[in-house]
Order: structure tokens, then sequence, then C-alpha cells
């Protein structure tokens, strides 16, 4: 009875889309792999998440509760197990003005209201969109986060924590470490690396990065080594997140300021998510699951909107560590998630102890595993277009942000293809065996909005016989800019006062085309692609006066 009763639930999943848990994949061992690697990412979670509650100008708590509630939702309804969510710095550069110019109340309703979009973007299955991202932006995106990860490491090569403290060492709060405190801190890093680089090959009993930072930190501790730690950034320590009420104004005024910060929130938050499902996807053979993944990060800010949360999305760096750990169920998401809230309630001050180097050492990892080296290797053989957008998406994600990042790269390969497309038409000129006299024209390449101009020139009404045939055999007629160019065609024949004949349109071009549809000429071979034309086309709606 219970099996039969879980058979019909995990059918409803499937019939809905969403990913079925497999439990044939929880065996013991990789249930301990699987705990092992979330308790990795906590541990790398706790400074990312205090670092972008700094950029946002609110509390490290606002952060931490972030990164333990997305990660918790997302791991349990995400659309890819091994995935890891929580605060990140795309977010935090967005929420700045806001947080300074209203304060922390509205970032809340914010969240509350980025999550509502996230969720829409899933029902309506928005997710799937995210297959017009070419590859070479796909490459800009992963070698310009490795940069963006990189550079933010380099910030705990600063003197950390407040003016006083800071004194006490001898240095001004900020500034560059340098001589022995530099030095030490970059042995520590270096020992870091070479520890996840060098125990996968003496034993897998445990992740590498988890590893690495046990034997820093009892290094450090052991030795008593003065040198920044987690307790140097703030304090971790506190309590369950409580549920809370925006206290905002509910009405249009709120609405008005929230909405734009919302929207962009939602964009920057499912850009970054649908891309590492993406790429964790591609290191775990698994497809899919972009909607899904839309309604988990929704349902996730929704509810840390009302928990005290700054939101989140998708992180690729803590994916990475987590896949590379070998986290590859739910449950290395899940575990990470409690774990972090554990550090909160009851593991603050041991967690505080851990050094700032072995941290930056595991992300320093990341990055060399992150950045795509082998789009170097190819950038003199591939087209120079693609190359020219895996460097822009790159730069331009540097500079500015991920999800703008994506859009220009998307924007440009669309116009490159299109200006590639539209100079492939051309034209084979014959005299008609069928028709004595009649002169025709064999279109080869598609006909859209960019090649219409070229298409027009191909034609010679004034000098052309009494009767021509246009042959679209080789062709395709893409959307309602090449419909008004056969239109324009047909007229100027007209004014000749000669017949133009069409062959091998589709039979959607029969129904749209308006004067040059009673020209066509049918064959058995018509082709019966459909035609991108909005509705107002396909409704009669067709412009040009024809």
């Amino acid at each position: 009875m219970v099996r039969s009763t879980f058979a019909a639930f995990a059918d409803r999943l499937g019939a809905q889309g969403l990913s079925q848990p497999d439990f044939k994949a929880y065996t013991p061992a990789q249930i301990k792999t699987d705990l092992l690697a979330g308790l990795t990412v906590a541990l790398a979670l706790v400074p990312e998440a205090v670092a972008f509650a700094f950029v946002a100008h609110v509390h490290p708590l606002v952060g931490l509760y972030a990164a333990f509630i997305v990660g918790l939702v997302t791991a349990l309804i995400g659309g890819r197990p091994g995935m890891i969510s929580g605060a990140t710095g795309a977010l935090a550069v967005v929420m700045v003005s806001l947080v300074a110019t209203h304060g922390v109340e509205y970032l809340f309703a914010t969240v509350v209201l980025m999550g509502i979009l996230q969720l829409l973007a899933g029902i309506f299955r928005l997710g799937k969109f995210i297959r017009l991202v070419p590859h070479p932006v796909m490459l800009g995106f992963v070698n310009g986060l490795a940069i963006v990860i990189f550079l933010a490491q380099l910030t705990q090569f600063q003197v950390p924590g407040s003016a006083e403290e800071a004194a006490g060492h001898g240095m001004a709060s900020g500034e560059w470490l340098s001589g022995t405190p530099l030095v030490l801190m970059l042995a520590l890093v270096g020992l870091t690396m070479a520890i996840i680089w060098g125990l996968p090959k003496l034993t897998k009993a445990i992740p590498a990065p988890l590893a690495g930072i046990g034997i820093v930190a009892a290094v450090v501790i052991g030795f008593g080594l003065d040198v920044p730690r987690v307790g140097d950034m703030a304090s971790i320590e506190g309590g369950l997140p409580q549920f809370h009420i925006p206290s905002v104004p509910m009405n249009i005024e709120t609405l008005k300021i929230i909405l734009p910060y919302a929207f962009i929130l939602a964009a920057i938050g499912l850009i970054e998510s649908l891309l590492t499902l993406n790429l964790v996807g591609e290191m775990t053979n698994k497809r899919g699951g972009a909607s899904q993944e839309c309604v988990a990060q929704g349902t996730a800010n929704l509810i840390t909107g009302f928990f005290g949360g700054m939101g989140g999305c998708a992180m690729i760096g803590q994916s990475m560590i987590n896949v590379k750990s070998g986290g590859r169920t739910r449950l290395s998401g899940i575990s990470a998630a409690l774990f972090l809230l554990a550090f909160i309630l009851v593991g603050s001050s041991l967690i505080e102890q851990i050094p700032l180097a072995a941290l930056v050492g595991v992300m320093f990892m990341v990055v060399i595993g992150t950045f795509a080296w082998n789009s170097l290797r190819i950038m003199t053989r591939i087209p120079l277009t693609d190359a020219i957008v895996i460097v822009l998406v790159t730069g331009v994600t540097v500079a500015y942000d991920l999800a703008t990042a994506v859009i220009v790269g998307v924007i440009v390969s669309a116009l490159a293809y299109a200006w590639n497309n539209a100079r492939r038409i051309h034209v084979i000129e014959r005299d008609s065996v069928r028709t004595p006299g009649a002169h025709v024209y064999e279109i080869e390449g598609p006909l859209f909005f960019g090649s219409t101009d070229k298409f027009a020139e191909l034609f010679h009404p004034e000098s052309d016989p009494d009767v021509v045939i246009v042959d679209f055999m080789r062709s395709r007629v893409v959307d309602q800019s090449a419909l008004q160019a056969i239109e324009d065609l047909a007229a100027k024949y007209e004014v000749q006062g000669k017949t133009l004949r069409l062959r091998h349109l589709s039979r959607d071009c029969h129904k749209l085309l308006a004067k040059a549809g009673q020209l066509m000429v049918d064959s058995d071979d018509d082709p019966d692609y459909e035609l991108a034309v909005d509705y107002s086309v396909r409704t009669g709606a067709f412009g040009g006066g024809h």
C-alpha cells in the first residue's frame, strides 16, 4: 500500500516535469561523501555570506540566513542535485543603493517580490530560453566568473576587523598585508592548495578541500599563528531566523520603489542559476530542470524575504566545490545548509577560529578548475566572432555583472548570426525549360529581415521577359519582413505589366501573402515548414498596404 502510494506520487512528479528522487543513489558510501562535501561547502559559505552582507550594507546574519534558507530550499526542490545556492555578490551589488536609500525593510520586501517574479518565470516555463545562450557566451561566463571569484579573494589579503583591532597588529584596517604576515598568508594558501591537489592521489576517503581546511586550521591553532581568521570579519553567532513581515507601507508607492529592483534581481538570479545549472549538468552528465530551478529559486527567495534574509541564487564556486568533493545528491546541499545553521547556533566560536588562508586556498583551486583554459588554446581556431564574444563576455562579467555580460553576449552572437545569414542569400538565373520564354530565379539562402535588401537587388523587373518564375526550393521564408519583401517584388513586376510566378513556398506563406499569394504555383513538393511570424500576421493584420 505504502509502496504503491509512493509510486503514484513519483509518477505525478514526473508528469509535472519535476525530477524524481533517485533513492538508489543514497548508498552508505555516497551518504558519507555527501555529508562531508556539505560540511566543506558550509565552511566556504561562511566568509562569502558575511562578505556579501557587508557589500549590501546589511548585518552579517542577513547574509547567513539567506545562505541557509536559499540553500536549503533549492537543495530540496531545485532542478539539479549537487547545486549550491546562497547569498551572492552579483545580487549584493544591486542591493546597495536600495538599502542606502530606503533601508533594510525595503530590501526584505524586494526579495519577496523577486521570489514571486521567479516563481512566475518557472510556472510559465521561461527557463527553457537558457538554451539560446551560445557556447562562446558560456565560455566567457565561466572565465569571467573565475576572474571575479579570484578578485573577491584578494580582499582577504587586507588587514581585517575594525580600526582598533587592526591597530593592535600595528597596521591600519583595509591596508594590504606585507612582510611576515603576507608571507605567512601566502604559505598557508599554498599549503591548502597543495593538499587539495595532492590528497586525491593518495586517498579519496574525505574531500580534499575539507582536508585542506582541517589541516591548515590545525597548524594555525596548534602553533598559535597570528593570521586573519573568520572571526576577524564578524561574529557569526545568532539564533534561528524569525518570521517577519517587511515593515513597509502596502501601497503603490512602495511597489514603484521595489519593483525595478525586484525585476533586476530576479533576472540576475535566474540567469546565474540557469547557467550554473548547465555547467553542473555538463559535469554530472545530466540535463533539464530549468523550469524547476526557476520555481525553486522563486520559492527560496519568497521564504527568505519573510525570514530576514537578503535573497540569493546559485553559487558557481560553492557548486564546483560540492561536485568536485563528490556531492551528487540532494543530501549534499541539504547538509551544507544545516551545517551552516549549526555554525550560527552552536559552532560559531569554533568556526571563527578557521584561518581565512585555508578558505582562500580552496577558492583559488575553484578558480583554476572553473576557468575554461581550453578557450585560450582554441581562440585562433574558432571564428573571429566567437573569439570576440568570449573575450567580450569575460570582460563585461568582470567590469559589470553576469546578467549584463550574458545579455550582451547573446545579442552580439545573434547579430553576428543574422549578419552571416544575410550574406548567404543569392540567386541562380536560367531560362525555364517547362515555360518557353520565361526566366527563372532560383533563390538560395534564408530570406528574413537581414537579407531582404539584398533579395530585392537580385531582380531586374525592367529588363526581364514578360514571365518570371521565382523558385524558393533552396530558400526559406523566415519572418514578416520576408513576406513583405515578396509582396514588394510582386508589386514591382505588376507595375511593369509582367507576370510573376512563385514556386515552392510553404502553405502558411500561401495564406499570409495577400497580393502575391495569387501568384503561387502549387507543387507536390512544396515545403511544409511553419513561418515564424506573430499572431497579428496570421489573423490578416498584415501591413504594407496590400
